[in-house]
């Protein structure tokens, strides 16, 4: 017993570019292999254009800038993305419209008596219609993605990691590195943390408190109102709130089945977790287009325990 209860926890090293592209050339990736070769490319053939009327020395002070500027895209970032990814997404940007709303047909133009000075010729801008990934929710409480298949959703609670021996970390870890590796489709875990209001639940015992049969009951309730009003006040109380999603390509009935191994395989790591019912999804999804609200803890199923009160 002993040695399981001296066994050191586990430590996995992950390094933080795990995603960076692989080096081919002179440490360089092929998109940057590309970009260079297109600039050089595209600088030769305006060399071999020109080269009978301008001097090479006019030649290489145009050119000069130019393929520094090239080598710049090529390897420069900016925030962690490639310079040449940001440049590009920051066009998408200017071009895309601004003004989305939810249509489910293409929009009209405006009426022509319809001015402003906001748009182009003093005409009030477009809206474009707003388009999402989900385009439902089965019957099942899969979220439709189109072509890009289906993803069930999982509640999962929390687990007091921090407060376990070295072998039950062991343990807890190994279970769910076999979750990982039995994962045959993208898998996401979103972990969210909302602020949790208990003036209400204090409010509601001291209404209830004159009620109680005994003068000792009425007191108790009083004085735990009182530690909650403080408690409010004193501290930044966080409910966290934990979904995975599981997507398959190949039907719902594949993704159910991910969801249900998935619920199976976190009850190994002492995780109680469900899979959400349409009603559960569709309030979910809800919430992630409105990350300020602070939605109401899911109700668990008979015979299940929620850890979230341990992140308090």
């Amino acid at each position: 017993m002993s040695r399981y209860r001296d066994e050191a926890p586990l430590r996995a090293r992950i390094p933080a570019d795990v995603e960076r592209p692989d080096r081919v050339v002179f440490g360089l990736t092929w998109r940057q292999l590309i970009i260079l070769a297109v600039s050089g490319l595209v600088l030769y053939a305006a060399w071999s254009a020109v080269a009978s009327v301008v001097p090479p020395l006019v030649y290489l002070v145009v050119a000069v800038p130019v393929a520094g500027l090239a080598f710049f895209v090529a390897v420069g970032r900016r925030e962690g993305t490639s310079l040449d990814g940001w440049l590009l997404a920051a066009l998408r940007y200017r071009r895309a419209p601004h003004r989305l709303v939810p249509a489910g047909e293409p929009i009209t133009s405006a009426p022509g008596w319809v001015s402003t000075t906001a748009g182009p010729g003093d005409r009030l801008p477009i809206p474009a219609p707003l388009r999402l990934p989900a385009r439902g929710i089965t019957a099942d409480g899969l979220i439709d993605l189109g072509p890009d298949g289906t993803t069930g959703l999982v509640r999962a609670s929390t687990v007091a990691f921090g407060l376990r021996t070295a072998a039950e970390q062991n343990g807890l870890v190994a279970a769910f590195a076999r979750w990982l590796h039995s994962l045959d489709g993208p898998a996401q875990i979103l972990v969210r943390a909302h602020r949790v209001d208990l003036t209400q639940l204090a409010g509601r015992l001291l209404t209830e408190a004159s009620g109680q049969p005994h003068p000792a009951l009425e007191a108790a309730a009083r004085a735990h109102a009182q530690f909650l009003t403080e408690l409010a006040a004193s501290r930044q109380l966080l409910h966290r709130q934990v979904t995975v999603a599981v997507r398959s390509r190949r039907g719902p009935g594949p993704t159910s089945h991910q969801a249900a191994e998935a619920v199976r395989a976190l009850a190994g790591c002492e995780v109680a977790a469900r899979v959400l019912d349409p009603a559960e999804a569709a309030a979910t999804l809800a919430d992630a287009l409105h990350p300020s609200a602070n939605p109401a803890p899911a109700a668990w199923p008979p015979g299940t325990r929620s850890n979230e009160s341990e992140q308090w």
